[in-house]
């Protein structure tokens, strides 16, 4: 097994989700730190800024493509291209993702849909076209999947995202050991409250976004929220170190080590957190 990734320098890494919120500020502080990047997002122009505030600090992009990871063509033959100008990569970074909450009476099927071919079969499509090739190169390597406090917690009105991100949980845990003897580490990061877009846009079926009840919460968990950049120091971070759980806050480390040692207080707080989100229903 040969040593852990020491710094993401001067490795080609491929970063998801690389046109806004976490995927772009990893894809800035993976530059800084000289990483040779390899980019995409399903918005043209956000990844297209990204590409240029990269070059712009002297950073070095080797490809970038505008495409629905949810595609599994698409990725295929982005991946292709990649491999055949530049060779297999040495770091995969799963960041791209979508969200929608909502009690299950609510929730649409495109909603459950959206939640399985982003935020999981997305990955899936990027891990099969561009790990193999990482394993037959024989230089080791990292991969990196962005899942969420939701893929370790059961949160109110989250079941078709939680579905999402504890199916990237479970296979990122078998790769973990799958992947070790070819001297690729895994490493999934959980992030809680975070700051980005998201925050604005997540669609809450059965709820009105512009009820002034609604709208104190948003802004309180804006307050509560970490910016993007503080993430993405602590993925390079959790590479560089070896973690295979990444927090980005505090209180999502202990609400999990509280969650499995203390199972019936668990229980209780989350059945009143989701009588509290209920009351938020239209009637």
């Amino acid at each position: 097994m040969r040593d852990r990734l020491k710094s993401v320098s001067g490795k080609k890494t491929l970063v998801t989700g690389a046109a806004s919120g976490i995927g772009r500020a990893t894809a800035l502080a993976a530059a800084r730190s000289g990483a040779e990047l390899v980019l995409t997002d399903i918005d043209a122009d956000g990844l297209a800024e990204t590409v240029e505030i990269i070059g712009g600090e002297g950073g070095k992009v080797l490809m970038s493509r505008a495409l629905d990871i949810s595609d599994y063509d698409a990725v295929t033959a982005f991946a292709e291209e990649v491999h055949a100008a530049h060779g297999s990569l040495d770091v995969v970074m799963n960041v791209a993702g979508v969200s929608a909450w909502g009690t299950v009476e609510n929730l649409e099927h495109r909603h459950w849909r959206s939640m399985v071919d982003v935020n999981l079969m997305g990955p899936i499509h990027v891990i099969e076209s561009f790990v193999p090739p990482m394993v037959r190169a024989g230089r080791g390597g990292a991969l990196v999947n962005v899942s969420s406090a939701a893929g370790l917690l059961a949160f109110p009105w989250h079941a078709a995202y939680s579905a999402s991100k504890f199916g990237l949980r479970g296979l990122s845990e078998v790769l973990r050991f799958d992947l070790a003897r070819h001297g690729i580490t895994v490493h999934l990061v959980v992030p809680g409250a975070v700051n980005t877009h998201l925050v604005q846009t997540v669609e809450i079926a059965g709820v009105d976004r512009e009820d002034p009840r609604v709208q104190r919460y948003v802004k309180r968990f804006q307050r509560h929220a970490a910016p993007p950049e503080q993430v993405a120091g602590q993925i390079l971070r959790g590479i560089e170190k070896g973690r295979f759980m990444v927090y980005t806050s505090f209180d999502i480390r202990f609400g999990y080590w509280w969650a499995r040692k203390f199972a019936l207080p668990y229980e209780i707080v989350m059945r009143r957190a989701n009588d509290l989100f209920n009351s938020f229903l239209r009637n």
